[in-house]
């Protein structure tokens, strides 16, 4: 399955997650987002903004200062969250 990238490095919280929520919005039920960012806090924001949303917080991982998340897009297309 392809998956969409979003670059937000050098963003600080909360624009990671903002930026995430209006990009998944656009999305199809089901694809996934990758996003990579540098903001150590956009851990914990993710997996709030996951648990919170209903998306699936597939994998996450760090890598010399840069994270990586992999983001599935909930099943149905209403959603509540952080507004864009």
């Amino acid at each position: 399955m392809s998956e969409t990238l979003l670059d937000l490095k050098g963003l600080s919280c909360p624009l990671p997650v903002l930026r995430a929520n209006r990009a998944l919005r656009s999305m199809a039920p089901g694809e996934r987002l990758r996003v990579l960012a540098s903001d150590p806090a956009a851990v914990s924001d993710f997996q709030a903004y996951c648990r919170e949303t209903g998306h699936a917080l597939l994998a996450w991982s760090e890598e010399t200062g840069a994270f990586s998340f992999l983001i599935r897009r909930r099943a149905d297309a209403a959603e509540p969250g952080p507004e864009a």
